[in-house]
């Protein structure tokens, strides 16, 4: 989910430049627009007041006011064109900011989901570290020892049941022979599975 909000967020970005760029380039057009029509104005005003009276100064003046609005209407032709692009850009980034909240307030809601069930884990582990205090007491500390150190080798778990001639860890079958001799060990022996190398724990159960 994190990744997805980061690539969002990268098309986001994207997309803002885009508008950026698009209202730039509005503002130029929008800039030429008003520049041309102001000097269609001067020149209109000045051939209205008479300022111009040289007929040849007058004919010149005609044709660069017909230039000037054919200039214009390229211009506003220019406008709508940059307008419609801005429309469709900004809309593109208004969903993909959507999406980046969406895809936050999905995160949130894992990460809140994530950290109440570490919570929960670690006050079972609590629950645990303080039960095992009476259940240890007695037993070799070269017993507990290996233990601990299969346990960290093993996933967390170090022992496994015999059940039904099956190793509960790796869930190895024992073949007859194997199960012969452990039948023979003396019940505080420790017995060990050959194929995980887990401490068995026998049981009414094991098969034997």
């Amino acid at each position: 989910m994190e990744a997805k909000r980061v690539d969002v967020g990268n098309l986001v970005r994207d997309a803002q430049i885009a508008v950026d760029d698009l209202v730039a380039e509005q503002e130029k057009v929008d800039a030429d627009v008003e520049a041309v029509k102001a000097r269609r104005t001067r020149d209109r005003t000045r051939m209205d007041q008479g300022l111009i009276s040289n007929p040849k100064d007058l004919e010149r003046m005609q044709h660069e006011l017909e230039s000037l609005e054919r200039r214009i209407a390229s211009l506003e032709d220019d406008e709508i064109e940059v307008m419609e692009r801005l429309e469709e850009a900004q809309a593109e980034l208004t969903k993909l900011q959507g999406m980046v909240a969406e895809a936050e307030e999905q995160l949130a809601g894992l990460t809140a989901t994530r950290d109440e069930k570490l919570a929960a884990l670690d006050e079972d582990l609590g629950t645990v570290a303080a039960g095992r205090g009476p259940v240890v007491e007695g037993l070799p500390a070269d017993l507990l020892a290996l233990y601990d150190r299969l346990r960290e080798q093993k996933g967390g778990v170090g022992a496994a049941e015999l059940r039904a001639r099956e190793c509960g860890g790796c869930r190895l079958t024992l073949d007859q022979a194997e199960l012969n001799r452990i039948r023979g060990l003396a019940p505080d022996e420790v017995v060990r599975c050959e194929e995980c190398q887990r401490i068995l724990v026998r049981t009414p159960e094991s098969g034997l």
